[in-house]
């Protein structure tokens, strides 16, 4: 009970500690108008870009995994993961994962580390940027098919497809069994040469990154990074498969020349380079009706030639090289041969319209690296391209007409309409109103979760930007938008410094009640009463299902023991219901049972019980709650004498605003007098005798997250402080109960918002310092030993 009482009160402090809000658009503006960005901390953007690559992991999480609110997906309900290939990232705010975009992301990343490591680790990500690599590469070193390789995992085929779901991670292969009846995605195997070599240079680099720290593993990269060299070389074709229809590669010279300049890296072996010289500058693509070497369009998933110049021209030093990236950088900035970018009237440098800002930190991650390579002995050249980069950049954070920062969860002001399903947290399927000032139908507008560090798509060519989900080509994030971008903030840290963000991320607090009941009237009498109920599952902190589901409807039979009767002529009965017998879903109607927490004796209860509420899942209209039908009654007559008057639902504490609405899909029927509980927990509601629900109980023993904000606490519980000195340390154990639980993850959040109302002793503050012992308590311990309390994890954290 104590428990029970800590997690209640936490509600209304931990709102003060909630991370930050998108702000409003107005209602029916379609473009977010503000001011100007401040200055940034590039170390805190990098920190936020790597946390969104976190977001996108897909399977099985691991330890370090710092976002608080996801959990494992693609698994089934054994908890086993199921894709052909686990882990890897989602490719965009789908589902979908492609071995394209994986590989030419961890490419980008690691590029980024590689040039400007020291950078990276003075600033305190190294590891963390070294995790996220690692995850990437991981996933691309298991995607070989002898000659071809996976292609994309996800549901691009029959009426399941990927795109026509709108859920989160955690219960998409939920929805996917429910259309399809299995639990294994499609997949599809490509000989596509662009693919296979990315996949090549990742993992050379890989092997550049990993050699001194992971000696075996970086070995195991690089013989498959050969292998694959090899493989894409002797194609030398391109193969799009399930893909082709959102990524269709247009050639494959530029990456085997971009993958043979990162093996020539990795192992210092000419005949990488004689390769380039012989096969590939000979078919090196020239401009239109030219023969210069093509300095248009830019670096990208299809595009790797400029990538591929800058390399050979690190690698050999020709001048021929260095001055071809020069023309493409020109092509950016002022403009050369009579050719220049496209710019909007607010200064972005706008190549097209899908993710316009997402290429144009391409070519800053391009410029920024030749600033400080082929061009650091001409101080001209290189402040030019350096000034043009920061320009860029100051746009994208914030810098524009609209004073709107394209980089989630920094700056003043962020588009609050973004592209990505677990982000919004959709337990019905209904997306259209995401992120605007209203809806008409009463649909979910707020997001649940602040996407950090992803870059948005950007502005139109005349630099407006639609706020809507649907228009995708503003809203869209995706693991490759985010990935020059992250290798650009690696620059930035090395010329500007920065510092991450100590206590990052920060707590989130559920924005709404995760588990409901609904109830109208559906008949009554002079004799009964029936209800009609939806039992509701809106979670997404994270989203889950859970199995053992009842709610219990209370009646109050004062009338009919004055009247002389028994509550041995009261009946208890199912009616219609969602599921049938044996399907999960399926509830058993019984009762009446007494309820003991009243002392008059004369309250009882109907319970509802599902045989497996894990049918009740956050994936659609009709999936998100299951409705059942039951009645309440006693005889019409006994004896030939009629029972009227001996039933009064009216005092009925669970009868009490079922008559509000006569739809359930209004919030007016939420009824908090009919309470739900998961394993015996109460979690929505309140009980007869005042005792109210616990949010997040559902998760004890699972890890848990703080509450939403209910009422004002009467008081405020604390734990007494104490100056006995630790002795030996029991990790996790924060409250020094002896066990590590729901109980110590509260108290260290709550700690970590209140230290005065929520005191941890000498020995708890060292039970709960598990992530980077010796560094004291912060909010990265509560999410570790939350991780732990979930079979996520281990402490301490190595």
């Amino acid at each position: 009970m104590k428990i029970k009482k800590l997690i209640a009160t936490v509600s209304a402090i931990v709102v003060t500690a909630s991370g930050f809000n998108a702000l409003p658009v107005k209602e029916n503006e379609s473009v977010i108008k503000a001011s100007a960005a401040s200055d940034v901390n590039y170390a805190e953007a990098l920190q936020k870009s790597l946390f969104f690559y976190e977001v996108q992991q897909s399977g099985i999480l691991p330890d370090w995994n710092s976002v608080p609110w996801r959990a494992d997906s693609m698994v089934n309900e054994e908890g086993v993961e199921t894709d052909i290939i686990p882990g890897g990232w989602f490719d965009a705010g789908d589902h979908f994962k492609f071995t394209l975009t994986n590989a030419y992301s961890a490419s980008v990343l690691a590029w980024g580390y590689i040039q400007y490591k020291d950078a990276v680790d003075k600033a305190g990500l190294g590891e963390t940027y070294r995790n996220n690599v690692q995850w990437g590469l991981d996933y691309v070193l298991q995607c070989d098919r002898g000659d071809k390789v996976i292609g994309t995992i996800g549901d691009f085929t029959g009426g399941s497809t990927d795109h026509n779901i709108w859920c989160s991670a955690e219960v998409y292969l939920r929805k996917h069994h429910l259309n399809n009846g299995d639990w294994e995605r499609p997949y599809d195997e490509i000989a596509d040469s662009t693919t296979i070599a990315l996949c090549a240079a990742a993992l050379a680099q890989g092997y550049i990154i990993f050699k001194d720290e992971q000696p075996d593993k970086a070995e195991e990269y690089l013989a498959q990074a050969k292998k694959y060299f090899k493989t894409a070389d002797s194609i030398r074709a391109n193969e799009n498969g399930a893909m082709g229809t959102m990524y269709n590669p247009s050639s494959w010279v530029d990456d085997c020349m971009y993958a043979a300049n990162w093996l020539y890296m990795a192992t210092g072996d000419k005949s990488y380079l004689d390769k380039i010289e012989s096969d590939y500058i000979p078919q090196f693509p020239t401009e239109s009706q030219s023969t210069d070497w093509k300095y248009t369009w830019g670096f990208c998933w299809d595009d790797t030639t400029q990538a591929a110049a800058l390399l050979y021209a690190m690698n050999t030093g020709k001048q021929e090289w260095i001055d071809h990236i020069a023309h493409h950088l020109d092509y950016w900035d002022e403009g050369y041969g009579g050719k220049r970018v496209t710019y909007t009237p607010d200064g972005l440098a706008w190549l097209m319209n899908w993710g316009a800002n997402r290429h144009s930190a391409n070519t800053v991650w391009i410029a920024k690296l030749a600033a400080d390579t082929i061009f650091k002995d001409d101080a001209s050249l290189a402040s030019k391209y350096n000034n043009w980069a920061q320009g860029q950049l100051d746009y994208m954070f914030g810098d524009n007409n609209l004073g709107l920062c394209y980089v989630l969860g920094m700056g003043e002001k962020n588009p609050t309409a973004i592209h990505h399903r677990t982000t919004s947290g959709v337990h019905d399927d209904h997306w259209n109103d995401l992120g605007q000032a209203g809806s008409n139908e009463g649909w979910q507008t707020e997001y649940a979760h602040t996407l950090y560090g992803a870059l948005v798509g950007g502005p139109n060519q005349s630099g407006e930007y639609t706020n809507s989900v649907a228009q995708y080509e503003y809203s869209e994030v995706a693991i490759d938008y985010n990935a020059g971008f992250t290798a650009a903030m690696c620059a930035m840290i090395d010329d500007e410094g920065g510092e991450k963000l100590a206590n990052f991320p920060p707590v989130e607090t559920p924005k709404w009640d995760e588990w409901k009941v609904g109830a109208v009237l559906n008949g009554k009498g002079d004799s009964y009463t029936e209800i009609k109920a939806w039992a509701m599952n809106h979670t997404a902190w994270p989203a889950r299902v859970q199995q053992d589901i009842s709610y219990r409807y209370y009646f109050d039979v004062s009338e009919l023991i004055e009247a002389g009767y028994s509550v041995d002529i009261l009946k208890v009965e199912g009616k219609s219901q969602q599921y049938s017998a044996g399907e999960q879903g399926y509830a058993t109607v019984s009762g009446p049972y007494k309820y003991e927490g009243e002392s008059s004796g004369n309250i009882y209860y109907a319970e509802i019980k599902f045989e497996d509420g894990r049918a009740i899942q956050p994936t659609g209209q009709s999936e998100h709650r299951d409705e059942v039908q039951f009645r309440v009654s006693i005889p019409d007559a006994i004896d030939g004498t009629p029972t009227k008057g001996a039933w009064d639902p009216t005092n009925d504490w669970s009868y009490e605003g079922v008559t509000a609405t006569d739809s359930l899909k209004d919030p007016a029927s939420y009824n908090k007098h009919i309470p739900m509980y998961i394993n015996g927990n109460l979690v929505w509601g309140e009980e007869p005798d005042g005792t109210k629900a616990v949010p997040g109980a559902d998760l004890e023993n699972q890890g848990t997250v703080t509450p939403p904000i209910t009422t004002e606490p009467t008081t405020t519980p604390t734990t007494p402080p104490t100056t006995e000195e630790p002795t030996e340390v029991k990790y996790g154990d924060v409250n020094c109960d002896g066990e590590t639980d729901i109980a110590d993850v509260v108290l260290l959040k709550c700690h970590l918002i209140n230290a005065g109302g929520y005191s941890i002793t000498k020995q708890g503050m060292v039970n709960g310092d598990v992530q980077n012992v010796g560094n004291g308590i912060n909010v990265q311990d509560a999410i570790a030993i939350q991780k732990a309390t979930l079979k996520m994890g281990t402490l301490p954290v190595e």
